[in-house]
């Protein structure tokens, strides 16, 4: 790290759990995340003042007025512009020495074929259960750690989903593909705009922590094993203890490995 990184991250390398080897894993890390909305402007905002070295954004969206209650990523200037670069400027603006892509296009199976076995981490602000499936199902596929979220009106919910954990359940584990469970949408059920900042930060933060590999401290340490859930009309969290599925049709016969 040359003076000025050691300036600007001077607060990670004071924490034990961090340190200079721990914000090197990050310098030299790619975070790979799928939607630059209402949960992927804190993720975007937060991993680029971390120094995460690498964010490649997906999204096939442009910023929309009614975006901004929630969206901070964005901003009344830039409507109209695409979500990946709007996000990319704000993201730039804040660090200029990390590398940003962005990939103006819907996340579909090909695209995350493509995609996601370069990145350390994938990040899962995705507003559909569709695409949901896919990502996770891209993630089982490659052995990359998978960090998911999803809030709608006051509740929101966040796992993780890592690989080299045998016990650690994915997405499908949780919600199997073809149970008919409606989508949620913002845009139909509203959405108190704080909670995406709550849900995106902590996704955020899990992410940086597979990333320097606290998940080594204990077995249970981390999402890996329990769903987390937020209740923002009582402020209360509350974790749902969960288990990889014998039979799940996505991850059941993979065999785990380091990611």
């Amino acid at each position: 790290m040359n003076d000025n990184e050691l300036l600007r991250y001077g607060r990670h390398l004071l924490l034990p759990q961090i340190g200079v080897d721990g914000q090197q894993a990050l310098l030299d890390a790619h975070v790979l995340i799928i939607g630059a909305g209402g949960l992927g402007s804190p993720n975007a905002l937060y991993l680029a003042s971390a120094g995460v070295g690498h964010i490649t954004l997906v999204d096939d969206d442009v910023v929309e007025l009614s975006n901004l209650q929630r969206q901070i990523a964005h901003t009344t200037a830039r409507l109209g512009l695409a979500k990946v670069d709007s996000a990319a400027e704000a993201m730039q603006a804040l660090n200029p020495e990390i590398r940003v892509t962005t990939v103006n296009q819907r996340a579909d199976a090909p695209l995350l074929a493509a995609l996601v076995p370069s990145a350390s981490v994938v990040l899962d602000c995705s507003d559909n259960f569709a695409t949901r499936h896919l990502i996770n199902a891209a993630c089982v596929q490659a052995g990359k750690p998978l960090v998911w979220a999803a809030a709608v009106q006051m509740d929101g919910q966040l796992a993780a989903y890592d690989p080299s954990d045998p016990t650690s359940a994915c997405y499908a584990c949780l919600f199997p593909p073809g149970d008919n469970t409606p989508d949620l949408a913002c845009a139909t059920m509203g959405v108190l705009s704080p909670l995406l900042g709550v849900m995106g930060s902590l996704q955020a933060m899990e992410a940086l922590r597979l990333i320097v590999g606290q998940r080594a401290e204990s077995p249970s340490a981390g999402l890996g094993q329990q769903l987390l859930m937020f209740d923002g009309r009582h402020m209360r969290f509350d974790t749902l203890r969960t288990q990889r599925q014998p039979d799940c049709p996505v991850c059941a016969a993979r065999t785990p490995s380091a990611p």
